[in-house]
């Protein structure tokens, strides 16, 4: 049976990179989050059949994550990633799209609007990074993850609220992607402690923050034990067109956990 985690591969910049491009309509580019043995599949596989009705919906292994190519002289950091997803855009021949980033996605759609507001439409940002704070227990795990089933179950009872998610299935799926070859190298390789630096490399200034024009929408657990909602709070009252939303009962997977809210939310805010 075909494997959903691999949609197609396309060069990108130079780099082999496996993407889901799926629907019509106005494009939405969708940017994961950093956790271990993390696809674009696996945190988006929940949203992409509900948006791909009325968007033209691309969901990208970003560089050094998933099944896209880890080159061997890669940089991992913000700029590099960041740089990666533009050349995405430019391989499908997007001018200019709606974003939606998870967590680290949220921080790259940040840095991505920040160096070409002209590839931005609007933007969604959900558990997001891209303001600093202090880091939690929480993301200290996951960046400092060594692989194995129960370091993996604890990680997803650390994403999710409700316990009931965390399945013997999703530990196992998730515990195997994060020990495929060559995954663990490269993922050690690009949150190495002291962690604290990392968050602060994927915040954008507060200057910077207060000149991006563009509409966002920034959703929120707030049961979140990865982010804190306070950061999104911060995003809030510095993004001049903002609102934000916050869901109850929910941790850092507010689209899973909140699925149905979470894709109608977005859906009606990119059909503005």
């Amino acid at each position: 049976m075909a494997d959903p985690e691999i949609g197609r591969t396309v060069d990108a910049g130079g780099i082999a990179t496996n993407l889901h491009d799926r629907g019509g309509g106005p494009p939405v580019l969708l940017l994961h989050g950093s956790g271990p043995g993390v696809t674009a599949w696996a945190n988006w596989r929940t949203v992409l059949p509900r948006l791909e009705d009325r968007f033209r919906v691309v969901a990208p292994d970003i560089v050094g994550f998933g099944y896209t190519e880890r080159p061997a002289d890669a940089a991992y950091a913000m700029p590099y990633w960041r740089d990666h997803a533009v050349a995405v855009l430019d391989a499908l021949g997007i001018e200019s799209c709606g974003i939606v980033g998870n967590s680290f996605g949220g921080g790259l759609a940040l840095a991505l609007a920040a160096a070409h507001p002209e590839r931005v439409d609007r933007l969604v940002l959900m558990g997001s990074a891209g303001y600093p704070f202090e880091i939690t227990p929480g993301l200290d795990a996951v960046w400092g993850y060594e692989p194995s089933p129960e370091r993996m179950r604890e990680l997803i009872g650390l994403f999710a609220h409700d316990d009931s998610i965390v399945t013997d299935d999703l530990v196992r799926l998730r515990y195997e992607a994060s020990i495929r070859p060559g995954y663990q190298e490269s993922y050690a390789s690009m949150f190495p402690a002291p962690r604290q630096r990392h968050v602060e490399a994927m915040a954008q200034s507060e200057e910077t923050l207060r000149a991006l024009d563009r509409e966002t929408l920034i959703v929120h657990g707030r049961d979140d034990r990865i982010i804190p909602l306070d950061s999104s709070i911060a995003l809030h009252r510095l993004i001049p067109r903002s609102q934000l939303h916050v869901f109850g009962r929910c941790g850092h997977w507010t689209q899973i956990e909140q699925n149905d809210r979470f894709c109608r939310l977005i859906a009606d805010f990119f059909a503005e």
